[in-house]
């Protein structure tokens, strides 16, 4: 038999420049980067207080977590779950009549009628439970 090797701590990032992962690293270069920009633009007084703020928000971002959680996936999961509604309801009860007032309304001459539910008696039930129990060793008495 061949033995294989199995990966362990497959959730922890790889590092490339001492402590830093690359998404660190990606996230700090372009906090970086528009700090550049930044000095290009604004004089000095409004670099620095724009600085300092892109400084803090990239270094949040890179190196913060919630939970074990990088930020950025807390943030996203924050922001969807406000998106989605707050209560779902499931209507389990088919109603054959919107299925064929909506066919009606449609012109279409063929309607569809779901078919009448399966009725079994207690005895069949416990001889299917008895039969699943088994695990198929018990026939049943058709068999």
């Amino acid at each position: 038999m061949q033995n294989f090797t199995v990966p362990q701590f497959i959730d922890v990032e790889d590092k490339i420049i001492g402590p830093i992962t690359a998404r660190q690293f990606i996230i700090m270069l372009s906090g970086f980067m528009v700090m550049v920009l930044f000095y290009k633009i604004f004089d000095f007084s409004l670099f620095l207080v724009s600085s300092l703020l892109v400084f803090a928000i990239t270094g949040i971002f890179a190196f913060f977590k919630i939970n074990g959680m990088a930020f950025h996936f807390f943030i996203l999961n924050f922001v969807q779950t406000f998106k989605r509604p707050n209560l779902r309801l499931w209507d389990n009860e088919f109603n054959a009549m919107r299925i064929i007032e909506k066919e009606v309304e449609d012109n279409s001459e063929e309607t569809y009628l779901p078919p009448p539910p399966k009725a079994f008696s207690k005895s069949r039930l416990s001889e299917l439970a008895l039969i699943v129990d088994t695990r198929g060793a018990y026939k049943g008495d058709n068999n």
